[in-house]
């Protein structure tokens, strides 16, 4: 499991990611998360982030009907969204390489 710490800094990064694939709603957020391999987000996590990032102009949403109950809100990329996500795997790439290259110069990790 990741560190709570280490996810801080990353998770809304992936929140755009996922949303960049297909307009999706929170649960399907955490679910996919969780097959990713990001262990278990709780949707208290995940709400509050996908507020900030409507707040922020990165995403819309919009509610609709679910077959299964209560409408759903739904959330695609702005094309600040886009950029934003753009940016964000840019940065990660970077910080990625550095801390590889740090590693690869330690012995025993």
């Amino acid at each position: 499991m990741i560190p709570s710490q280490m996810l801080k800094g990353t998770l809304e990064g992936c929140i755009l990611a996922i949303i960049s694939k297909e307009e999706t709603y929170g649960y399907e957020i955490s679910r996919q998360l969780q097959e990713y391999g990001f262990g278990s987000i709780t949707e208290g996590t995940i709400y509050p982030l996908l507020l900030r990032l409507e707040k922020n102009e990165l995403v819309t949403a919009v509610y609709r009907q679910s077959e299964l109950g209560p409408k759903r809100k739904y959330y695609s990329l702005t094309d600040k969204g886009i950029t934003e996500l753009g940016q964000f795997a840019d940065n990660y790439r970077e910080m990625s390489a550095a801390v590889e290259r740090l590693f690869h110069d330690v012995e025993g990790i």
